[in-house]
């Protein structure tokens, strides 16, 4: 059984010239889609079955915590069922389903997320519910990957933010190392809840799962673990407009020599949202995974 840090993969660290000189940023580019599973998650995923005792775990995700998790389980010996939207990317419940789990494959117009797992944690009572971002061990888990960037003399970081748990665990390891940088934020516009709980000061949730492109942030709030992390330590989220991430993701294609997902396109979109904001700076822009299906890829890049 390996420990945490001798199972997730360290991040990639590329300072690509043509994009920093198409900006004239200083822009350093943190890619986890090189990670086990293609993103940031399974730093969590692993984390919450290494540390828990249960022999089947269920999960809720639109598709990268779901791979996570069922490969987490798969190398450690448990069960595992991913509850899914029916629209996931199709190579996410592939995914799923490849690495041994149950994908479980709702609409969420019908039955949200939050109701499905309720339903199964009745039926399986057992089992350990593994939320996506709202857990200590997740937190604890992703902040591994702020570890790795402490020693980069960066002024600013730019984190996406779904459920909250990859910015909270960034939080939580610059508050350890003791240095002060500016952990930003970067939020899909018309999913923009953590946005306005930061400045409500309280949680406010979606009304409805919103159908950005970013579909990792299809989340209907933040945590209430994560929210008082981001609460003491988030100086700010930039609201994305989907225009903008579609095109972080053709600059990072073109630019950078990279694919990512949409979702690992939004802090780049975020700088190109208020690019005079990082001016004279040196920003980390994290890309939190690369699962994107074929066709949608393809799509998003020939749109202009």
């Amino acid at each position: 059984m390996k420990s945490l840090l001798e199972a997730i993969r360290p991040t990639t660290i590329l300072e690509p010239a043509k994009l920093r000189d198409s900006l004239g940023l200083d822009l350093v580019v943190v890619s986890e889609t090189f990670q086990h599973t293609g993103s940031f998650k399974f730093r969590a995923a692993y984390n919450v079955v290494l540390n828990r005792p249960e022999d089947e775990f269920i999960g809720v995700s639109s598709g990268n915590f779901g791979q996570a998790l069922a490969l987490a389980c798969r190398m450690l010996g448990r069960k595992c069922t991913i509850v899914m939207p029916h629209n996931s990317a199709k190579v996410k419940v592939d995914a799923v389903l490849a690495y041994g789990a149950e994908a479980d494959l709702i609409n969420v117009n019908e039955v949200s997320r939050v109701e499905r797992l309720e339903q199964l944690g009745q039926q399986r009572s057992d089992a350990y519910m593994a939320s996506a971002f709202d857990d200590r061990l997740v937190i604890e888990g992703n902040s591994t990957l702020g570890d790795e960037l402490l020693d980069l003399g960066l002024d600013a970081i730019i984190v996406p933010i779904g459920g909250g748990g990859l910015i909270s665990g960034t939080v939580e390891s610059f508050e350890r190392a003791g240095k002060d940088i500016d952990i930003i934020g970067a939020e899909p516009l018309i999913a923009n809840d953590a946005a306005r709980s930061l400045k409500a000061g309280k949680i406010i949730p979606n009304e409805r799962e919103p159908q950005t492109i970013a579909d990792g942030t299809r989340t209907l709030s933040v945590g209430d673990q994560t929210f008082p992390v981001m609460q003491r330590g988030v100086k700010d989220v930039i609201e994305v407009t989907e225009e903008n991430i579609a095109t972080g993701l053709r600059m990072y294609f073109s630019l950078a020599n990279l694919k990512c997902e949409p979702t690992g396109a939004l802090s780049l979109g975020a700088v190109l949202q208020e690019p005079e904001r990082f001016r004279g700076k040196r920003v980390a822009i994290v890309v939190s995974g690369g699962n994107v299906d074929a066709d949608v890829y393809a799509r998003l890049l020939s749109t202009h």
